[in-house]
């Protein structure tokens, strides 16, 4: 690709002030962003980014079709929710217009042991009109690229284990309700535990119809599977809550969380293979109190066991440069709803994101 790649932001929250700073800085061209915030419909992008004028005024979400169908986009960038059901208009709007996407939603990582209806449809209209529909984010890497690496170094697996930690408060609002912060413990067990204590069968059903709510390890263990090549024969999840020792202040909320409320969840995913390999995950988003902090912590046990610990991540920032590096892969893939572990590993992009196109 001889020109920069032109890229829409869709959504313009938290997560868009530095997907849209990398992507600039990357020399991408932002020619169209879009929210539902009422209060940043019609400003120059630039009241979120600060610095000079950049020409680009935010529209409100419902025009996103009508822009897509009249000017040239490569990609549109998706940083608003974490069910795929939450996301599905915006991504069939993109294959509808031939438009590739991609997502931080966290279930659009590996959506096809979650929602398989939904994520066929959007696969099948994006083949028809020739473009591509990804998720992407802090998984790619910290969940899934960085874990297979280790892998590669093994000689045999008996079970991978992973924990990773991360503040609610960086996400916004939607992430933090979806992890139940600032409920009662009935609440939470009536609102979120309880989805978990059906049976297999029951959540088999559940996940044909669309209806399953998976939390995030339930597609990272999807997606180690598919990328080690196993095959998985059970899987179950269970969610946790997360309760205040003390009074705790939510500004993504917008209150006071008191003592033995919910501060958010912990949420375990065990996934059985036929190759004998246990894969065993559990994430914790939380309202953090001021000890606590980002952590991610990998053990693969076999021949040899390895141990790999990252403390304090700045996982929104790597979220965010994840995706936008991931760009040129985006517009590379072969049409479809095409997940990344069967793109190449995340690389650094030391140069213009466009050189990495190919023609």
């Amino acid at each position: 690709m001889k020109r920069a790649i032109k890229m829409v932001q869709f959504g313009c929250g938290k997560m868009s002030l530095y997907t849209m700073r990398y992507a600039l800085e990357k020399g991408v061209k932002i020619v169209g962003a879009f929210d539902i915030d009422e209060n940043k419909v019609g400003k120059d992008i630039n009241s979120l980014l600060g610095g000079p004028l950049k020409k680009v005024k935010i529209l409100h979400a419902s025009k996103l079709d009508d822009f897509l169908s009249k000017h040239e986009v490569d990609v549109v960038v998706v940083t608003t929710m974490s069910l795929l059901n939450d996301v599905k208009d915006v991504l069939l709007t993109c294959a509808k217009n031939g438009v590739n996407a991609i997502t931080t939603c966290e279930e659009a990582f590996y959506p096809q042991n979650s929602n398989p209806k939904l994520t066929a449809s959007i696969d099948k209209l994006a083949k028809q009109n020739d473009c591509t529909i990804c998720g992407s984010g802090y998984q790619d890497v910290f969940w899934g690229n960085l874990i297979t690496a280790i892998a590669g170094a093994t000689h045999k697996i008996k079970k991978i284990q992973g924990k990773s930690s991360y503040n609610v408060e960086d996400y916004g609002i939607a992430l933090a309700e979806v992890h139940g912060a600032g409920l009662t413990t009935a609440q939470f067990e009536k609102q979120v535990a309880a989805a978990d204590k059906i049976s297999a069968q029951a959540r088999e059903t559940l996940i044909k119809k669309g209806e399953f709510a998976p939390c995030y390890m339930w597609n990272v263990n999807g997606w180690l599977a598919s990328r080690l090549g196993l095959t998985v024969v059970s899987q179950t999840q269970k969610c946790v809550p997360q309760i205040a020792k003390n009074r705790l202040t939510s500004t993504t909320l917008g209150m006071d969380i008191p003592r033995g409320r919910c501060t958010g969840m912990s949420a375990v995913v065990t996934t059985k293979t036929k190759e004998g390999v246990d894969i065993i995950t559990e994430c914790i988003g939380k309202v953090y109190d001021k000890t606590e902090f980002d952590q991610n912590d990998w053990t693969i046990f076999g021949e040899p066991n390895t141990q790999v610990t990252i403390n304090r991540p700045s996982t929104v920032e790597l979220t965010c440069a994840t995706v936008i590096n991931r760009l040129p892969d985006v517009i590379n893939a072969p049409s479809g709803y095409y997940t990344t572990e069967k793109m190449p590993a995340n690389e650094y992009r030391a140069k213009n994101l466009e050189s990495y196109v190919k023609e």
